[in-house]
């Protein structure tokens, strides 16, 4: 008896030790230390996860257009994206021409580098999922070659 009240209360402890440093951050992902931003508000994401996407890139600004970036993302989404994404028509996946007019430029790379745990996490890319049926397929692109296409679509949303 005793060593199960031993083993029960150590259990605990454990489970309380595991849930006070879970979740804890000193960032919302985007260079701010905002306790709101990283409080979970829908599904388990943080306000700042539904507006900038799940992945390696937080919140920026985009400066004027660079048009070698965007010569350079224009070709990548020739090689990489054009297979199922159109600029201006539903293909197998959404049209692309005015993304960057609905989604933060971190939602886009977001959506690029990380589709996987996009569409099994954020609402809308689970929506857009189901929409097209087709999961996003992962080309493997750097953090560069994103930050190029995203360049690109910026381009086509003028």
């Amino acid at each position: 008896m005793r060593h199960t009240l031993t083993l029960t209360l150590a259990s605990l402890f454990a489970l309380a030790v595991t849930l006070v440093g879970c979740g804890k951050s000193d960032s919302a992902g985007d260079g701010s230390s905002s306790a709101a931003a990283n409080t979970e508000v829908s599904g388990g994401l943080t306000a700042a996860q539904l507006e900038h996407g799940i992945g390696p890139v937080v919140a920026f600004e985009v400066g004027p257009i660079d048009p070698a970036m965007a010569a350079t993302g224009e070709e990548l989404f020739r090689l990489k994206c054009a297979a199922c994404h159109k600029i201006d028509e539903r293909y197998i996946g959404p049209a692309l021409g005015e993304v960057t007019e609905h989604r933060s430029p971190a939602y886009v790379m977001n959506m690029i580098l990380n589709p996987e745990e996009m569409t099994q996490k954020h609402p809308e890319a689970r929506a857009l999922l189901a929409e097209y049926v087709a999961p996003m397929a992962n080309q493997s692109l750097t953090n560069e070659e994103a930050r190029a296409v995203l360049e690109y679509l910026r381009t086509a949303a003028e």
